[in-house]
C-alpha cells in the first residue's frame, strides 16, 4: 500500500509524510476470493485490515439462526479494529463479498505505531463510537417487531371467530340489533298473533334464549380478552429485548471508551519527557 492509498483511509488521512511511510513498511498484503472467511466469530483477533480493493461483508448470527449483516466494506475502509485494542475473540463474521486485495495490521505493529502517533487513537475511537452507534440502530430496528403481525401468524378459526363475537358483543350495533329483536318479539306476539303467538306473556321462550346467549357470550369475551393478554405480554418482551439490546450497546461503547482512554494517558505519560 502506497502512502497516497493509505491517506485514503479516514483512519490515517491526518497522518504526515513519515508517520504514513513507517506505518506502511508495518502493513502486509493479503489477497482472498469472494466466498471465502476472513474470520468468525469467536476466533482469536490479533488484527485489523483495511481494503485496498473488493468488499467484504460484516454479519452476525441472531438467536433465531438467521444471518445478519450489519454492513458492507468497500475500498478504503477498515474493520477488525476491536481486535486491536483488546485482543479479545471477533464479535462478528467477515466474508469476502467480491475478490479483495487487503492490507493487515497486526496488533504488536498498531500499539508499538499509535506510541509515537497518539493522534492515530483518537480517529480509531471516533470510528469505533459510530460503528457502534450504527450497530446499535441496526441491532434495534431487528429486535423490533410488529406485534399484530406475530401474533395474527398464530391465530387459529376459533380464535378468528371469538374476537368477531367479542367484538360484535361489545358494540352499540349489538345493543341496538339487540333492542330492536326484543321488542319485535314482544310485538309480534302481544299485538299481532295476539293469543295466538308462540311466545305469550310473560315470553318464557324469549328469556330463556336471552340465557343461553349470556352464557355463551362471557366464555367467548374471556377468550378473546385472555389472547389480548397474551399479546400484550409479547409486546412487553420485545420492548424488553429492544431496552437490552441497547444496554449491551451502550456499555460496550463505554468499556470501549474507558480501555482508549487508559490506552492514551499510558502513552502520554511513557511519550512525557523525564
Amino acid at each position: 500500500m502506497t502512502i497516497d492509498t493509505l491517506r485514503q483511509v479516514q483512519l490515517f488521512e491526518s497522518l504526515d509524510n513519515e508517520a504514513a511511510g513507517e506505518l506502511c513498511h508495518l502493513l502486509d498484503s493479503l489477497d482472498r476470493k469472494a466466498g471465502t472467511f476472513l474470520f468468525r466469530a469467536g476466533e482469536e483477533g490479533d488484527a485489523m485490515y483495511v481494503i485496498e480493493r473488493g468488499k467484504i461483508r460484516i454479519c452476525v448470527r441472531t438467536t433465531q439462526g438467521h444471518e445478519l449483516t450489519l454492513t458492507e466494506l468497500g475500498r478504503g475502509d477498515f474493520f477488525g479494529e476491536m481486535a486491536l485494542l483488546n485482543g479479545k475473540r471477533r464479535s462478528a463474521d467477515a466474508v469476502v463479498a467480491e475478490d479483495a486485495r487487503l492490507a493487515v495490521l497486526s496488533r504488536d505493529h498498531f500499539l508499538s505505531f499509535v506510541r509515537s502517533s497518539p493522534n492515530v487513537a483518537l480517529e480509531l475511537l471516533s470510528a469505533l463510537a459510530n460503528r457502534l452507534r450504527h450497530t446499535d440502530e441496526l441491532l434495534r430496528h431487528s429486535a423490533t417487531r410488529n406485534v399484530n403481525v406475530e401474533e395474527a401468524a398464530q391465530l387459529t378459526l376459533a380464535d378468528r371467530a371469538a374476537d368477531l363475537i367479542a367484538t360484535f358483543g361489545g358494540s352499540w350495533k349489538f345493543i341496538i340489533s339487540a333492542v330492536l329483536f326484543f321488542n319485535a318479539w314482544v310485538v309480534i306476539n302481544t299485538l299481532l298473533l295476539a293469543n295466538h303467538g308462540f311466545d305469550a306473556y310473560p315470553y318464557l321462550l324469549l328469556s330463556t334464549m336471552i340465557n343461553m346467549l349470556a352464557v355463551l357470550q362471557a366464555p367467548i369475551i374471556l377468550m378473546s380478552q385472555n389472547r389480548q393478554a397474551h399479546k400484550d405480554r409479547l409486546r412487553a418482551e420485545i420492548d424488553y429485548q429492544i431496552n437490552l439490546k441497547n444496554e449491551l450497546a451502550l456499555n460496550e461503547i463505554i468499556e470501549r471508551l474507558k480501555a482508549l482512554e487508559r490506552d492514551y494517558l499510558r502513552l502520554q505519560s511513557d511519550n512525557r519527557p523525564d
